[in-house]
């Protein structure tokens, strides 16, 4: 049996609407998702680690954690900011105070990678579209198919790779062992969606 587990997603606790999923994490040479990222909804909108095992179901749209809103707050925060001295075009005027920007670091696992949603997809011609979910075996957490982004090449609405036709997946890109034409020709798989 599989499952979508969509890139962008509202998230509910046990307890009620927490946040929507930002991006899901991969095992590449597993191809196996890990842990999914979410963007609270209340306070700072902290984004937090979750492990896959923490989802108790999912469908289009939608994805219902088997934690409450307070144990959510307890995972790992994904995103660790850094607040450093900016220089107007890398001068140091005497009397100019720099600006403050802010540099986000991901704390990706080690040996994992990060796929957001939108994160390109490459054919071994060239650029084929953007990811819009993973659908995934719901007992082992592998990856059995990928979907693209609206199916504009192919005129239908979603077009599904298998996990065999992944080549390798790296930070925000996955590369494919197939060309355009032969993704063209792959049987649709059909993958439910939220209407609207």
């Amino acid at each position: 049996m599989s499952r979508d587990i969509p890139v962008r997603a509202e998230v509910w606790c046990s307890d009620g609407l927490c946040g929507h999923s930002d991006e899901l994490i991969v095992n590449p040479a597993a191809k196996q998702v890990t842990h999914l990222i979410v963007k609270e909804e209340q306070g700072a909108y902290v984004e937090r680690l979750v492990p896959v095992e923490k989802v108790a179901e999912s469908s289009p749209g939608q994805i219902r954690l088997s934690l409450s809103k307070d144990e959510l707050g307890q995972m790992e925060h994904f995103v660790d900011r850094e607040f450093v001295p900016a220089w107007p075009s890398g001068a140091y005027p005497a009397g100019a105070e720099p600006s403050i920007m802010v540099v986000a670091h991901e704390r990706v696992p080690h040996g994992e990678t990060a796929i957001h949603r939108g994160a390109h997809v490459y054919a071994v011609d060239g650029l084929l579209g953007r990811v819009d979910d993973l659908v995934i075996d719901a007992e082992s957490e592998r990856i059995t198919h990928l979907v693209l982004q609206e199916g504009r090449f192919w005129g239908q609405k979603d077009v599904t790779i298998p996990v065999s036709g992944i080549d390798r997946i790296e930070a925000d890109r996955i590369y494919l062992k197939l060309d355009k034409h032969t993704v063209g020709e792959l049987p649709t798989v059909p993958v439910p969606r939220k209407s609207g």
